[in-house]
This record gives C-alpha cells, sequence and structure tokens, in this order.
C-alpha cells in the first residue's frame, strides 16, 4: 500500500472488492472487503458519512477485479455529495453530536438500510444513502422501525405471494 497521499496499492492475493481510505496519521487502509461490490459502496458512503461529520474531507477508492477477474482495477473514487475536490471550508456545516447521539442514529439507519435490503432496495446511488440518511433524521424513532416493519411485512406478502 502506498504510504503517500497518491493512489492505493491492492492486496497480494486475488481481487475482491475493497474501500481504501486515506489518513493522514495512517496512510491508505483496507476499511471494507467484501466478494460483491455493494456491501462495499454501503460501507464507504457510511464512511464517508462519518468522516465529513467529523469535518474532514475524505480520500476514497473502490477497487476490484479488472474485465479480466484476474488484476486489480481501480473502479472509483466516490467524493463527498457535488463538491469533489472541495476544501474543508466549502462543506456544509455539521451540527455536532455527542458519541450516544451518533450510535443512535447509526443505529435507526441500520434498522433502515436493513429493511431495505430485505425488500430487495440495491443501494448502489449516493442519493439512496441521503434518501435514508434525511428520513432517519427526520422521523421519530417508532416510526422509523414502524417503516421497518412494513417492509418487512411487504417482503413476506410478496414472497409469499398473499
Amino acid at each position: 500500500m502506498d504510504s503517500g497521499t497518491g493512489t492505493f496499492t491492492p492486496p497480494d492475493g486475488p481481487p475482491r472488492f475493497i474501500a481504501a481510505f486515506y489518513e493522514v496519521q495512517f496512510g491508505w487502509r483496507i476499511a471494507a472487503e467484501a466478494p460483491a461490490r455493494g456491501p462495499v459502496d454501503y460501507a464507504a458512503a457510511e464512511m464517508i458519512r462519518t468522516v465529513q461529520s467529523r469535518g474532514q474531507l475524505p480520500h476514497v477508492e473502490i477497487w476490484g477485479p479488472g474485465t479480466k477477474g484476474e488484476e486489480w482495477q481501480l473502479l472509483d473514487t466516490p467524493t463527498p455529495g457535488k463538491q469533489a475536490g472541495s476544501a474543508r471550508e466549502s462543506l456544509p456545516e455539521q451540527p455536532q453530536r455527542s458519541a450516544r447521539t451518533e450510535r443512535v442514529r447509526d443505529r435507526r439507519h441500520q434498522v433502515l438500510t436493513s429493511a431495505l435490503a430485505r425488500s430487495g432496495v440495491d443501494f448502489s446511488q449516493p442519493a439512496d444513502d441521503e434518501a435514508v440518511s434525511a428520513m432517519v433524521d427526520v422521523l421519530e424513532e417508532e416510526t422509523l422501525r414502524r417503516l421497518a416493519l412494513w417492509l418487512s411485512q411487504a417482503t413476506t406478502r410478496h414472497e409469499t405471494g398473499s
């Protein structure tokens, strides 16, 4: 792995999907790894959101198998929102949250994304995560859990043909 701010160097072994994050104090680190891209994209979006909430600009690269499946290929360099290459000062101001508040928010986010994933929703667009985050921020916990229950019931009914 590259210790500078250059491009991440993939690890040895067969290609798989990974998200690499660059942090000044640690260099490049693999933050997510999976045989499919979807979970890696989801994890990268969550980590970008977390880094942004700290007022920092994340540096991320998504790597995976090349066209032949035997070599590594840089697939994407996600950037926060529409502000590619922007400086910290141009990021929207994030409210300070306590660690407990952040854990509760993350748990609520997980409840909703899990329900949506079980219902067959594919989280491949940044707008998907933004929409979930917006709902998590405005809905009460009981309402969010009710929504997750409805999605679960709808999925069950659809699978059983009722």
